[in-house]
């Protein structure tokens, strides 16, 4: 077993003392640098065996920093390290987010609290650029966001927030491609999500719904348009389709992104084909009911807002239905556990704390992401003594960092079939240390410590 890390010495740093010179001792600077940059600092760690290629993590704050660094010590795979924790990414006026979008690696960030209060000449600010997620997927070159839940997938384009109406100050920018209205949309990485959408309804042959609002915002109107665009000379059929054609509607809106797209943008997709949907957003949301309760496996293109209640519909609804189908089982005289019928039926949805989230970029490899909202007061507790609040709460469960850790390393390395069951295999026995009561964060760190061998060790 190596060498333990002081987690809770990593902790008090971050709340009260020098988080950067404390990390900056633990771990060794790389030498490997991001397209365009001679002085990022990028840390290592790791065993570099069986040659596979590394993720890079982004260390950020609470817990999304201290229950990834104790996931990468208990499993020893190789990384790189960038630090992106709140006060160093305030005080270096957020040039990390940079080193991180631009390394050419699988990426896994964490999305922390927006309001994360800093140091700033004696007083207390909130932190630059807030949860870092908007800057962030700029400087990555981010268009999309996709989530696999049960049989939904759902496709969100980002950066962007498609909602206005007003026709005068709406237009497209020939130079760059951004929509501009009240909002700055840039409609070739919309053109990229869109592309992403068809392909993955033909790859997978699932039906395809496009969740849009071109009658009521002018950005969806091209968004609409673009994908006419794409659907000229493929093989889809359109099963329900909007009463205008947006692609005639705002033509030169269209071609003024469509100018700006490689070449190449549609080379192949002459072959592709499938059913796609139109429909207004708002009616996806029943439509996705449906979807789940008939396990008909879909994929779901929705704007930015949009595609966020999607997915929080697609974390929540299986609560709502499983607690429905409770109490229709208790009125009808069934002595039958819903839980365990939710599983013999063959529903895989839980409660979204096990989703992944994978952004993909227009150039570099996806960037695997995940919420740890809550986590904040999680580590206040352990830092004040009382993980657990004399019994009340939860100690914290750090399995969402090895399930991200799974996908992002066996995405990393393709085919590598050691590599896959060995991550396999330690989930096994992560399940099996916090199998039927959780221990405690640094207790739990322990035995993980002793029931794993990191990876590349004897």
């Amino acid at each position: 077993m190596t060498q333990a890390l002081d987690l809770l010495k990593i902790a008090q740093e971050e709340q009260d003392g020098d988080l950067f010179k404390y990390l900056d001792g633990i771990y060794k600077r790389s030498k490997i640098q991001p397209k365009g940059f001679t002085d990022a600092i990028i840390w290592e760690g790791g065993n570099q065996s069986g040659n596979i290629k590394p993720v890079a993590h982004a260390f950020t704050d609470m817990y999304a920093l201290n229950g990834t660094i104790m996931a990468l010590d208990v499993l020893g795979l190789p990384f790189l390290g960038v630090p992106m924790m709140a006060q160093f990414r305030h005080d270096t006026k957020l040039v990390s987010l940079e080193w991180f979008g631009k390394l050419d690696y699988t990426a896994l960030k964490w999305s922390t609290a927006g309001d994360f209060m800093v140091n700033e000449n004696g007083r207390k600010v909130v932190v630059a650029g807030k949860s870092a997620n908007a800057p962030l997927r700029t400087a990555a070159g981010v268009y999309c966001n996709v989530r696999p839940y049960g049989g939904i997938t759902s496709i969100r384009f980002m950066p962007g927030l498609p909602y206005s109406q007003d026709k005068k100050h709406f237009k497209v920018d020939p130079a760059t491609g951004i929509i501009h209205s009240e909002m700055n949309t840039p409609g070739v990485r919309m053109a990229y999500a869109a592309r992403l959408f068809l392909k993955m309804v033909h790859e997978t042959g699932q039906i395809g719904r496009v969740a849009t609002k071109p009658t009521q915002a002018q950005e969806d109107a091209v968004n609409a348009g673009i994908f006419r665009w794409l659907l000229q000379g493929t093989k889809f059929k359109l099963k329900r389709q909007y009463t205008v054609d947006a692609y005639e509607e705002h033509r030169a809106n269209v071609d003024a992104i469509v100018a700006l797209l490689p070449k190449d943008f549609k080379a192949g997709m002459e072959n592709w084909g499938g059913d796609v949907y139109e429909h207004i957003s708002d009616t996806n949301f029943g439509l996705m009911l449906h979807d789940m309760i008939r396990q008909r496996p879909c994929i779901v293109y929705a704007t930015d807002l949009d595609g966020d209640r999607i997915t929080d519909l697609m974390a929540d609804a299986p609560d709502v239905l499983r607690d429905w189908g409770q109490i229709v089982l208790d009125k009808a005289g069934a002595k039958v556990d819903m839980k365990k019928l939710w599983k013999e039926m063959g529903f895989t949805m839980t409660n979204g704390k096990d989703m992944t989230s994978v952004m993909y970029r227009i150039e570099g490899a996806p960037i695997y992401e995940q919420t740890l909202g809550s986590a904040d007061a999680m580590l206040l507790r352990l830092l004040a003594g009382d993980e657990t609040v004399g019994g009340e709460k939860q100690p914290y469960d750090p399995r969402i960092h090895f399930i991200l850790i799974n996908d992002a390393y066996k995405a990393a390395n393709p085919g590598n079939k050691e590599l896959a069951s060995w991550l396999d295999a330690q989930l096994e026995i992560f399940d099996k240390v916090y199998g039927s009561k959780r221990p405690r964060f640094l207790e739990g760190y322990k035995q993980l410590k002793a029931a794993i061998k990191p990876w590349g060790t004897k």
